[in-house]
């Protein structure tokens, strides 16, 4: 009898992992549903909006390309081959610099969240000054960044960079940190745990939304600083070419250098925004 009941339960305990196995795998799929609609409709929309723009400006066909002009100048054109190589080769560039400057603003983000959340006192004592810099347009103190790593350092494409994401990134996570159940946080100080204890094991997991919102709007972020950090410091790159193809009137290579370059900063969005639907769901942290 015993083992009968013993059989019984071990049967409904493998139905209800097999159902749960199931919906994990039907809300996986459809975050990645919407995710790819997402993309979709906001490429579709950029689209539309550039060639609305091109047609409906009386700006000169000459300066002003549309979709198809920058197509035919990449892909179908007269050396074509040679012009999206010599465009892929700066867009390289640039994304090697915007992964610095990601990186290293990111990594200063968490530290800097974790970090206010252990010390209060260092929290007030920073903050200011963060929100300082903040207001200070980065154009006006990137000379000085630049004076101090030297001029076309990779040091000054990742500080540039950097600070860029830094500031939305760290608003962002320590939003999250914040938000962390009051109740879990209890249970850890109960057991023992100190706060970086409960900043591990609670804070961190509950704050992974923010971080992943941190991350989606870095990337654009980072790009936007790449480029700043090459057209005032390194002359490499996409930004480092923007005003040699504006002197040189090679406007089809400026707005393919743009076009590319906008692609891929919605692309690695998306990305980004994919694998946090994707996480999040799996966690439990999404609907």
């Amino acid at each position: 009898m015993n083992a009968m009941i013993t059989d019984t339960r071990a049967n409904a305990v493998i139905e209800v992992r097999g159902d749960l196995r199931r919906e994990m795998v039907r809300a996986t799929l459809r975050a990645l549903g919407r995710s790819l609609v997402t993309a979709l409709g906001t490429l579709l929309i950029v689209l539309v909006l550039w060639q609305a723009v091109i047609s409906f400006t009386k700006v000169s066909p000459y300066v002003a390309k549309g979709p198809a002009d920058v197509w035919a100048w990449l892909v179908s054109g007269k050396d074509a081959t040679t012009h999206l190589s010599d465009i892929l080769g700066l867009v390289g560039v640039t994304l090697v610099d915007t992964v610095a400057g990601f990186v290293a603003g990111m990594v200063a983000a968490l530290v800097l969240a974790v970090v206010f959340r252990l010390s209060r006192g260092v929290q007030t004592a920073v903050m200011p000054i963060a929100l300082l810099l903040r207001s200070v347009p980065l154009v006006a103190i990137a000379p000085v960044i630049i004076l101090i790593t030297g001029i076309g350092s990779p040091a000054s494409v990742a500080v540039i960079g950097g600070i860029v994401v830094l500031f939305p990134a760290l608003a962002n996570i320590m939003f999250g940190l914040a938000s962390a159940s009051p109740q879990a946080l209890d249970v850890v100080r109960v057991y023992g745990g100190g706060t970086w204890t409960a900043i591990r094991k609670v804070a961190l997991p509950s704050a992974l939304p923010s971080i992943f919102a941190a991350t989606r709007i870095s990337v654009p972020g980072a790009i936007t600083g790449a480029l700043l950090a090459e057209w005032l410091s390194t002359g490499t790159g996409v930004g480092g070419m923007i005003n040699k193809y504006i002197t040189q009137a090679q406007f089809s290579a400026l707005w393919s250098a743009v076009v590319i370059v906008t692609l891929i900063a919605l692309v690695l969005y998306n990305l980004v925004q994919l694998a946090e639907n994707v996480v999040l769901t799996r966690m439990g942290l999404r609907r």
